[in-house]
């Protein structure tokens, strides 16, 4: 039985076919066609709709949005627009040559397309987050195993040679994305201090290219994740290595981690930790790290303000591809260090364009795998969707609304560092 086959067996349908017929309210629809059309009027991209009807202030060079089924698409942006503008392209009600090109500009103002007055109606138009999608123990296992369990031949198909599943660091002369990759662990490693006998412990495993490249090092590493299919490629990538008598893969929670590291590295694992549990996460590493231990924190960063205004939204990234996901800003993480740690922020540095090409690549190789991956099991439905997220991701790093940091943290040699909770 295919990967997709079991998904849909153990849920009734699978989540990307669960897309049905929007409910039909002429006046919602009414009232996002406005304001679609009052968003676009002013953007570089051209809008054509079915009729031929053209919107946009771009030329004829300009990104290209092609609405099909302009009924349908309003309403379901009627519903719940944060949601139903990617549904919309899932099912092929709006089409696009190059969608991450024509999100940018969406990306790049997208503090604006409502109108202010509009938004503080946010409140009583969003959709709420499901309470089983809170990341406690039990739901954060639940919710990485919807994403990483999906299939590791279909993250396959479009990671590199190191099946990394994070920013790769393009540095000049860099060209291949491997070799990205491989400087991003590097960096990761070497503000960390990991070297010969260094004690590891490493909080979200992937499929264990960290973990390979700290042990080649030298260091013992302990890594943790929640996902079963991770840590069973994981093991074999490291057998495979030639480094498992210095590796230890566990399925386990952080909060449940024990033992004394000196030092701890996270790559772009506290996106899944919700912020609810935040203080806990960077708490933990400072229990966690012996006096004069460090760590280093792999984040995806979305401004402070549009973190606040919609950190309680129910959105088609959660739905479709991260359940439970919440990105932090620069200021949350500056904040809960200060106040929930002992931890100095002792160096912090960003590479959001290497994000933007990272994604860009990624999703040129899964749209040339377009054959595998129906071989696997996966529909067109599926096809889309994660087109969409990688488009959509895309566009954000490119527009800037995203960036991806690496946080260096370091506990003090003093003895009895304070520890608060």
């Amino acid at each position: 039985m295919t990967t997709a086959m079991s998904l849909a067996a153990s849920s009734g349908v699978a989540v990307w076919d669960a897309v049905g017929e929007p409910p039909r309210s002429p006046v919602r629809a009414a009232a996002a066609e406005r304001l679609f059309r009052h968003a676009v009027r002013d953007l570089p991209v051209r809008v054509v709709l079915a009729g031929g009807e053209r919107l946009g202030a771009g030329g004829d060079e300009a990104p290209l949005m092609r609405i099909l089924a302009p009924e349908a698409f309003f309403h379901r942006l009627g519903v719940d627009a944060k949601i139903g503008f990617g549904e919309s392209y899932m099912i092929g009600e709006w089409d696009s040559p190059d969608p991450a090109a024509l999100l940018t500009p969406f990306a790049r103002r997208l503090p604006v397309l409502v109108p202010r007055p509009l938004q503080y109606l946010r409140r009583w138009v969003d959709a709420a987050r499901p309470e089983d999608e809170r990341n406690t123990p039990a739901g954060a296992g639940r919710n990485v195993r919807r994403h990483y369990d999906l299939s590791n031949e279909v993250f396959a198909t479009f990671l590199d040679e190191t099946m990394t599943y994070s920013a790769g660091l393009f540095r000049p002369g860099i060209t291949e994305l491997a070799t990205a990759q491989r400087c991003k662990l590097d960096r990761a490693l070497d503000v960390a201090g990991v070297g010969e006998g260094t004690r590891l412990l490493e909080i979200g495993s992937g499929w264990g290219s960290l973990a390979i490249r700290a042990a080649e090092r030298g260091a013992r590493v302990t890594t943790l994740t929640l996902s079963e299919q991770q840590l069973n490629l994981a093991r074999e990538r490291i057998e495979r290595a030639g480094v498992a008598d210095r590796v230890d893969v566990e399925q386990r929670d952080y909060r449940h981690a024990t033992g004394e590291f000196d030092a701890v590295v996270s790559i772009e694992m506290i996106e899944a930790v919700g912020a609810e549990y935040w203080s806990e996460f960077f708490a933990t590493l400072d229990r966690l790290l012996v006096p004069g231990g460090r760590a280093l924190v792999q984040a995806i960063t979305m401004p402070h303000e549009r973190m606040l205004a919609t950190r309680g939204s129910h959105t088609w990234i959660h739905r479709y591809i991260f359940p439970g996901g919440q990105l932090p800003s620069t200021r949350a993480i500056e904040r809960i260090v200060s106040e929930h740690t002992g931890l100095q922020l002792s160096e912090r540095h960003a590479f959001g364009d290497s994000y933007a090409e990272t994604l860009r690549r990624w999703r040129a190789e899964f749209t040339r795998q377009h054959e595998r991956i129906a071989q696997l099991g996966f529909n067109e439905r599926f096809r889309r969707m994660w087109e969409f997220y990688l488009a959509y991701s895309e566009a954000g790093f490119r527009a800037r609304y995203l960036d991806v940091w690496q946080f260096a943290l370091t506990k003090s040699t003093a003895d009895g560092a304070r520890q608060r909770g």
